[in-house]
């Protein structure tokens, strides 16, 4: 009898271990302002376990500590977090220049990286964050907002249905009106988004890395490289570009990209235009939720579906990655993101010269 009671009693304890979270995250740094939106997920332990937060700010501390994060999760030393907690895999949101501080302490304890993009301030950093990641065999994911919209990847598959013909051009323009500094979670993201050396440049890496990484997929490595800047709010940004734009020239395509933060309103829009050889076959018009193709005069909108369970989100896509043991792949996967690195530093050397850089 006594036995039956215990094993009664012990049944509650048994379902608490099995919705326990089979993998651990931690968390390093919250000057990122794009940390404020999946943490309330994070914080709830879905779909991994929140293990640790490290963050010596403060201010950003006690805002996370209001969306519910416990006082143990907190460590002001990353790490000694990443020792004592031993996650499976840890969310980077740091100033662009410390990815690759982040990524040698994650690969001498062969834990994961989540960065968000782009995959570094440089690409001779880019490049050396993928050797370290390939010699202790660790997995690095980028993270962009567009690489969990199914309208980006029903935009791909019709253009590579050969539904408008074989693509030529590509036009794309990403942006707001601006980053701004007010309140806790905006100002230490403003203060390094705007420095160019923690950054990297202004507008032109900042919403150019989406622009690079749309050229790449569709149409693969440029050969030449192109980049205007505009410095049209000098007060508000002193240090770097407010926008910028890209021309990116293939044998046979082009690839014409604007990034700003002084638009009226938020674009994270791409036109796909193809031909064929009795003339321009059609278009398509891309945006988040939407897709419309062009055909001549009729405009017809393409349908929606929804990405695979584990293709929806950021986090369930590398707790997917860990439990299957393949690598990252597609927008997120670190080959074509140091390709977008590549591109976004011979924009730089561009816009010094005033001249197209050929990639070598």
């Amino acid at each position: 009898m006594n036995r039956f009671l215990f094993l009664l009693a012990a049944l509650p304890l048994l379902g608490q271990e099995s919705s326990t979270p089979q993998y651990k995250v931690a968390v390093i740094g919250l000057v990122h302002s794009h940390v404020w939106g999946p943490l309330g997920r994070m914080i709830k332990n879905e779909p991994a376990q929140l293990v640790g937060i490290s963050e010596k700010n403060p201010a950003l501390v006690a805002e996370a500590k209001k969306m519910g994060a416990a006082e143990n999760l907190f460590f002001d030393d990353y790490n000694k977090m990443l020792d004592q907690t031993k996650p499976d895999f840890v969310w980077a949101f740091v100033e662009n220049n410390r990815h690759l501080e982040i990524a040698k302490a994650c690969a001498a304890r062969k834990i994961h990286i989540m960065f968000e993009k782009p995959l570094a301030s440089t690409y001779k950093d880019s490049v050396a964050i993928k050797d370290i990641a390939n010699k202790a065999g660790i997995q690095v994911m980028v993270n962009y907002q567009m690489a969990w919209w199914p309208a980006n990847y029903v935009a791909k598959a019709k253009a590579d249905s050969n539904a408008i013909g074989k693509v030529y051009r590509l036009h794309g323009i990403v942006g707001h009106g601006g980053p701004s500094p007010d309140g806790a979670r905006n100002k230490y993201f403003f203060d390094w988004l705007t420095d160019p050396v923690q950054n990297g440049a202004g507008a032109l890496m900042d919403f150019g890395c989406y622009n690079a990484l749309w050229s790449l997929w569709y149409l693969g490595r440029p050969d030449t490289v192109f980049a205007t800047v505009n410095h049209l709010r000098p007060e508000t940004f002193p240090k770097v570009e407010d926008n910028a734009t890209l021309i990116l020239t293939y044998k046979n395509a082009v690839g014409i990209f604007e990034g700003s933060w002084d638009l009226p309103r938020s674009f994270q829009d791409l036109d796909i235009f193809g031909a064929s050889a009795s003339g321009t076959a059609g278009s398509l018009h891309m945006k988040n939720g939407s897709v419309e193709m062009q055909v001549g005069r009729a405009v017809t909108a393409v349908p929606i579906e929804p990405l695979a369970a584990d293709r929806k989100d950021p986090l369930g896509y590398m707790v997917g990655v860990i439990k299957s043991g393949k690598p990252v792949d597609g927008l997120v996967a670190v080959d074509i993101n140091v390709g977008v690195m590549e591109i976004i530093d011979a924009a730089k050397e561009s816009v010094k010269t005033g001249k197209p850089v050929k990639l070598k």
